[in-house]
C-alpha cells in the first residue's frame, strides 16, 4: 500500500470506515453498557473482526494480512473507537504491539506460525513491557529470563497488559542483562497454555472497561531458544521501535474518542432546548463546540501527518509523540466539554458521554504518559 495513489488511499479508507460503521451499528453499539458495566471482553467480536481483515491491517498479504498502511490502520481504530474505544484500544493492541513486533523482529519460521493465525483472529495478541514496579522505567525492570541449555526460563510479572487473559500468544520483554543496560533485555514470543505461564488479576477499572486488563505471571516458564525474537539484548531497542508506531494508535484511539463525544455533544446540543430555543444557539455552548471540533481538527492532523511518514518508511519519534500528546489531551478535554453541555443527563449512564469522559483518561496514560510524550518530543526538538 505504500506505493498507492493519495486517491487510492482515501477510496480505501472510505470503504474502511463504511464497512466498521456498519459493523459497530449492529454488534458494538447495543453491547456498549452490558460490556462496560460487567467488565466483558467479547472475544467472539475480534473473531468477527478478523474476518473484516482488521485484526491483520499492517501484516503483509503473503502472511494472510491485508497489507494495508497506517494511514487506512488509523481511520479503523478511530472508527471503531467512535462507538467503543475499549473495542478500539483492544484491536490497536492486537495490531501495533504483539502483531506487528512478530511482523518487524521475527524470523521466517515464526512469521509463519504466528502472523496467519494473528491477522484472521483466530488467535488474539498481547504484549507484555509494563511491571507493577517499572513503568515508564522499563530499563528496570525485574521479569528476567535466564539461558539453560537451549532453552529460556523466565520469571517475573507483567501488569496492565491489554487481551492478557484471553490473548493466544503474548510479546514479552524480559532482562537478559544488567539493568538499566539499553542492551539488557530480550523478546520472547510465549504462547498461552506454556507451563509457568499464567494470568493474574484482572484489573477493575475506571474506564476502558470491554477492554481486558490483567497482571502475567512467569514461575519458571520454559520456552526454546526458537522463540526468542531477534538478537539476545535488542529486546528494549525494539520496544521502542514498536512503541513508535504504537503511540499512533493511541493517538488514533484519542481521536475516536473525541469524535465520539462530540458527536453526542452535538446532536444534543441542538435538539435540548431551554428558554424556548436549542441550546446550540447560545455562544457558550457554540463556542464550546468551536473549540472542540477545532481541538479535533487539529488532533486529525497531527495523527495522519506521523502515520504518513510511518508508512513513508521515515523516522517518527518525534511525530507519533506529538500526535499521541496532543490527541491524547483532546479526547480528555472534548469529553469534559461533552458531559458539561449535557448537564446533569451527562453525569447519567442513559448517556454515552459519561462513558467517552472516564475513557478518555487512559489515552493520556497508555504507551507512554502525557509528560513522557514531552520528555521525548524534548528531547528530540534539541537533538536538532
Amino acid at each position: 500500500m505504500t506505493h498507492a495513489t493519495k486517491d487510492e488511499r482515501d477510496e480505501i479508507c472510505l470503504l474502511i470506515k463504511a464497512s466498521i460503521h456498519d459493523f459497530t451499528a449492529k454488534k458494538i453499539t447495543p453491547n456498549v453498557r452490558e460490556w462496560d458495566e460487567k467488565q466483558i471482553f467479547p472475544v467472539e467480536i475480534f473473531h468477527e473482526l478478523g474476518e473484516l481483515g482488521l485484526m491483520g491491517m499492517l501484516v503483509p498479504e503473503s502472511y494472510g494480512g491485508a497489507g494495508l498502511g497506517y494511514q487506512e490502520y488509523v481511520t479503523a481504530i478511530i472508527e471503531l473507537s467512535k462507538s467503543d474505544p475499549s473495542i478500539g484500544l483492544s484491536m490497536a493492541a492486537h495490531n501495533s504491539l504483539c502483531t506487528n513486533h512478530i511482523c518487524l523482529f521475527g524470523s521466517d519460521e515464526q512469521k509463519k506460525r504466528y502472523l496467519p493465525r494473528l491477522a484472521s483472529g483466530q488467535w488474539i495478541g498481547a504484549w507484555g513491557l509494563t511491571e507493577p514496579n517499572t513503568g515508564s522505567d522499563a530499563g528496570n525492570m525485574r521479569t528476567t529470563a535466564r539461558k539453560e541449555g537451549e532453552n529460556w526460563v523466565i520469571n517475573g510479572s507483567k501488569n496492565f497488559i491489554t487481551n492478557g487473559k484471553s490473548g493466544n500468544v503474548t510479546v514479552v520483554i524480559a532482562r537478559t542483562g544488567e539493568p538499566g543496560n539499553k542492551h539488557g533485555a530480550t523478546a520472547f514470543i510465549v504462547e498461552m497454555g506454556t507451563r509457568g505461564f499464567s494470568a493474574g488479576r484482572k484489573e477493575d477499572k475506571l474506564g476502558m472497561r470491554a477492554s481486558e486488563t490483567v497482571e502475567l505471571i512467569f514461575e519458571e516458564c520454559t520456552i526454546p531458544d526458537a522463540q526468542r525474537l531477534g538478537e539476545i539484548g535488542d529486546g528494549f531497542i525494539q520496544a521502542l521501535k514498536v512503541l513508535d508506531g504504537g503511540r499512533i494508535s493511541i493517538a488514533a484511539l484519542s481521536l475516536g474518542t473525541a469524535i465520539g463525544a462530540y458527536e453526542a455533544a452535538l446532536a444534543y446540543a441542538r435538539q435540548r432546548e431551554q428558554f424556548g430555543k436549542a441550546i446550540s444557539s447560545f455562544q457558550a455552548i457554540a463556542f464550546k463546540l468551536a473549540d472542540m471540533y477545532t481541538d479535533i481538527q487539529a488532533s486529525t492532523l497531527l495523527t495522519f501527518h506521523a502515520a504518513e511518514r510511518k508508512d513513508r518508511g521515515e523516522k517518527v519519534t518525534l511525530a507519533s509523540s506529538v500526535a499521541k500528546y496532543h490527541a491524547s489531551e483532546t479526547a480528555v478535554r472534548v469529553a469534559g466539554e461533552a458531559v458539561q453541555i449535557f448537564g446533569g443527563y451527562g453525569f447519567t449512564k442513559d448517556y454515552p458521554v459519561e462513558k467517552f469522559y472516564r475513557d478518555s483518561k487512559l489515552c493520556t496514560i497508555g504507551e507512554g504518559t502525557s509528560e513522557i510524550q514531552k520528555l521525548v518530543i524534548s528531547k528530540e526538538i534539541l537533538r536538532c
